[in-house]
């Protein structure tokens, strides 16, 4: 019994894992198409705004790869994390909510918390 529960975790894991993966890759497809048509239109398209992120991620190891995908994604970077907070300090090309800054926050405390 206790074989079969640790192995559904894994797959679980797996799953989450791949789900993750494929999100990021969209993100990072969508965020590069989103930064070059503002870079094309002009400067009034483009407001740099820093953003506080408080995140529902735990683990330092979470925390950071929530901070490595948000800083991969175009037109975004991870400026400061406080993992005691679980704060993440974001740098965005223009205002946008914070939940479209972390779509794949809930993939990522799935696959490791």
């Amino acid at each position: 019994m206790y074989m079969w529960r640790f192995f559904k975790m894994f797959l679980n894991r797996i799953y989450y894992g791949i789900a993750y993966i494929i999100v990021l890759i969209l993100e990072i497809i969508k965020a590069t198409f989103d930064t070059a048509t503002r870079a094309v239109k002009g400067s009034k398209t483009i407001e740099p705004v820093v953003i506080d992120i408080k995140t529902d991620l735990t683990r330092p190891i979470s925390q950071t790869l929530l901070a490595n995908s948000i800083t991969l994604t175009p037109g975004t970077l991870t400026i400061d994390l406080d993992s005691e907070k679980q704060l993440l300090k974001v740098a965005i090309i223009a205002p946008r909510d914070q939940k479209d800054v972390i779509p794949f926050e809930p993939y990522i405390k799935r696959m490791l918390e």
